[in-house]
C-alpha cells in the first residue's frame, strides 16, 4: 500500500510538472531575453551620462534595498554566515564586468567569450568543490578554449590574445559567473533570501567600489543622469527584478541541464537584436568560434541533465 501511494505521488508531481514546464520554460525565456537585451538600455544611460559602472550599483542598491523591505531577516542571514560575502564578491565581479563589457564592447563577441563560463565551471568545481573532472568534461573545456582561441584571432593580431577592456572584461565576467554557481552550491542550505541579497548587494557596493576607484583615477565619470533617462534607469531595474523572478521559479522547476539550454537563448537575443542595431559583427571567425563555444555549453548541459536524470 505504501509503495502505491508512492507511486501516485510521484505520478501527481510528474504530472504537475509536465503542466508547468511550460510555464517554467517561458519563464526562462523571458529571463534569457532581459539580459540578452540589457546591453541597449545600458548604451542608452551612458549616452545619458551615467557610466555602467554607476548604473550596476544604483540599480542592484535599489533591489537590495527593496530585498531588505521584503525579507529583513535576510540580513540576519548574512550576518550568521559571512561566507556569503564570497558569493557577493563572485556576484559583483559577475555584473560589473558583463554590463561594463556589452555597453563599451561588441557585443555578440562579449556574449561568447562570457559564455565560456561552462568551461570555467569545471576548473572552478575542481578548485573549491573539490569535483575532479573527468574525460567529457575535459574534452568540452578544450572544445570551448578552441572556440576562444578562433574569436580572439584575428587578421590584425599575430596571438589569440583578448584585445582591449570589453575582452578582459567578458572573460573575467563569466569567470565570476562560474564561480558565483559554485558558491550556490556550497552554501545551498543557507535562505535563499540571504544568498539573493549578498548577490544583490556585493554587486552594487562592487560596481559603487569600482565606480569609486575610477573616479580617483579620472578613468570613470562622476554620477550624473539626465533627466531624460531616468525613466530608463527605472525600466531596467524593473526589468532585472522581474528578470531574476522568472529565473528562480523557472530553474526551480526544472533541472538545472534544461535551464541552462533554454538560457542560452540569451545569445540568439542578444546577437540578433545587436545585429539589428549595429552594436556588433559579424565574421565566419566569430560564427565558428562562437559555434563551437554554444556546443560546449550545450554538451555541459546535456551532462547535468543527464546525470539529474532519475534512474
Amino acid at each position: 500500500m505504501a509503495t502505491q501511494t508512492l507511486m501516485t505521488t510521484q505520478m501527481m508531481n510528474n504530472a504537475a510538472t509536465d503542466r508547468t514546464a511550460p510555464l517554467a520554460a517561458g519563464a526562462l525565456v523571458m529571463s534569457a531575453l532581459v539580459w540578452g537585451m540589457s546591453w541597449w538600455p545600458f548604451r542608452q544611460l551612458h549616452g545619458y551620462g551615467l557610466h555602467p559602472l554607476w548604473t550596476t550599483a544604483v540599480m542592484y542598491l535599489l533591489i537590495s534595498a527593496g530585498l531588505l523591505l521584503v525579507h529583513f531577516k535576510a540580513w540576519r542571514g548574512l550576518q550568521s554566515c559571512p561566507p556569503l560575502w564570497w558569493l557577493g564578491l563572485a556576484a559583483g565581479l559577475t555584473n560589473v564586468g558583463f554590463n561594463w563589457a556589452v555597453t563599451v564592447g561588441d557585443v555578440v563577441r562579449v556574449v561568447l567569450l562570457f559564455y565560456l563560463m561552462p568551461a570555467w565551471a569545471v576548473l572552478v568545481a575542481w578548485l573549491l568543490l573539490g569535483e575532479k573532472p573527468t574525460l567529457a568534461s575535459l574534452l568540452r573545456l578544450a572544445l570551448a578554449m578552441i572556440g576562444v582561441l578562433v574569436v580572439l584571432k584575428t587578421p590584425e593580431v599575430a596571438w589569440p590574445v583578448p584585445q582591449g577592456m570589453a575582452d578582459w572584461l567578458a572573460l573575467g565576467a563569466g569567470l565570476g559567473f562560474a564561480v558565483t554557481n559554485s558558491l550556490l552550491r556550497q552554501y545551498g542550505h543557507t535562505p535563499s533570501s540571504s544568498r539573493m541579497l549578498a548577490m544583490f548587494g556585493g554587486s552594487g557596493l562592487m560596481a559603487a567600489s569600482a565606480a569609486l576607484a575610477g573616479m580617483s583615477l579620472q578613468g570613470v565619470p562622476g554620477p550624473a543622469l539626465q533627466a531624460a533617462g531616468l525613466p530608463v534607469l527605472i525600466g531596467l531595474s524593473l526589468a532585472f527584478i522581474a528578470s531574476n523572478a522568472a529565473l528562480q521559479y523557472g530553474a526551480a522547476k526544472l533541472a538545472a541541464g534544461t535551464t541552462a539550454i533554454v538560457m542560452l537563448t540569451e545569445i540568439l537575443f542578444a546577437s540578433a537584436s545587436s545585429a539589428a542595431m549595429g552594436a556588433a559583427q559579424f565574421s565566419p571567425r566569430t560564427l565558428i568560434g562562437g559555434g563551437l563555444i554554444v556546443l560546449a555549453a550545450v554538451l555541459a548541459a546535456l551532462a547535468a541533465q543527464h546525470k539529474e536524470a532519475p534512474p
